[in-house]
């Protein structure tokens, strides 16, 4: 691809689970140009800088700074963190694409569950209710689009911030799953789906891939794979749901809309609709997706006691 044409990489700034981030540095480590769009000018656009990408400062939801950011790019890479304003920010990025000529591929990230999702069955997070109508939308402009729809990621706060927590404080996972599965991903595969896709996107195009974990498993046998990995032994507490919510979930001091989202996706891991697995990442990438042990041993000192490292606010998302 011809350097005049940067990439363009829409929340290159993100903080857990960092897809946006990661997709802009694995493009730098091809000498590919990358222009990553952020909404603060701060310490993570610096670090964008300073791998080589350019950066702008703007806000998916203002269609200027949307059609100034894809000028000159004919690949992009369209995400936003967990936030109300999501359709309307897929929706400017659509109609800025659309006024664009030569695009040859906008990759979408998505969510698994929208597979499960139509226009009279939806989920009660306004989150996922976006993420389904997004894709409504982007299909409808006629741009070349692929839908990446990725489960939980290993990283979020059930299998990370919050699991780290209970952990260090007791060797217990705490969640009101029951016995139901789940096959989270590490966010660094879909990372690497997302550039494998924006580096040869020609076959890939109108295709909806669903990324999963290596296998799908309930908590308790996820907890062995926490213990394997940390070398001590970590166990599943079931909790009840509303005990869960009283003594877990209402203490964070999450935004509405981020609150909303996590508490329905609790309640769909519990009604067992997390139970997925495909080889789509294997597909892609050639090889398989990390699974949980190795994806807690690499991060085994954020499973410390919390004196020891430093938390990531749910905020963050």
């Amino acid at each position: 691809m011809a350097a005049e044409h940067p990439i363009l990489v829409t929340g290159a700034a993100g903080r857990v689970g960092a897809v946006g981030r990661t997709v802009a540095e694995m493009l730098r480590e091809r000498d590919l140009p990358v222009r990553a769009l952020v909404r603060r000018d701060d310490e993570r656009a610096d670090a964008l800088r300073a791998i080589g990408a350019e950066v702008l400062v703007g806000d998916l939801t203002d269609a200027t700074d949307v059609t100034h950011a894809l000028e000159g790019c004919r690949r992009v890479f369209f995400g936003m963190s967990v936030s109300a304003p999501y359709l309307e920010a897929t929706v400017i990025a659509a109609a800025a694409a659309r006024e664009h000529t030569g695009l040859e591929v906008l990759v979408n990230i998505s969510q698994m569950t929208v597979s499960q999702m139509s226009l009279t069955s939806m989920t009660d997070s306004p989150q996922h209710r976006q993420h389904w109508l997004g894709e409504q939308v982007l299909n409808w402009s006629g741009l070349p689009v692929v839908h990446v729809r990725a489960t939980v990621f290993l990283q979020h706060p059930f299998f990370f911030e919050w699991a780290a927590e209970s952990i260090a404080k007791d060797d217990t996972i705490r969640l009101p799953f029951g016995a139901s599965r789940t096959s989270p991903i590490d966010a660094r595969d879909v990372a690497v789906v997302i550039t494998a896709i924006l580096v040869s996107p020609a076959a890939h195009i109108g295709k909806v891939y669903e990324l999963t974990g290596p296998r799908s498993m309930g908590i308790r046998e996820m907890a062995k794979e926490y213990s394997a990995a940390l070398g001590r032994t970590v166990t599943y507490v079931d909790v009840p749901m509303e005990q869960w919510l009283d003594q877990e979930f209402r203490r964070r001091d999450l935004p509405e809309h981020l609150r909303e989202h996590l508490l329905t996706m609790a309640r769909l891991h519990a009604a067992g609709r997390y139970d997925r697995f495909t080889h789509d990442v294997e597909a892609i990438t050639g090889r398989a997706a990390t699974g949980v042990r190795d994806f807690v041993a690499q991060h085994a000192e954020s499973f410390r006691p919390k004196r020891e490292t430093s938390a990531i606010h749910p905020r963050d998302i």
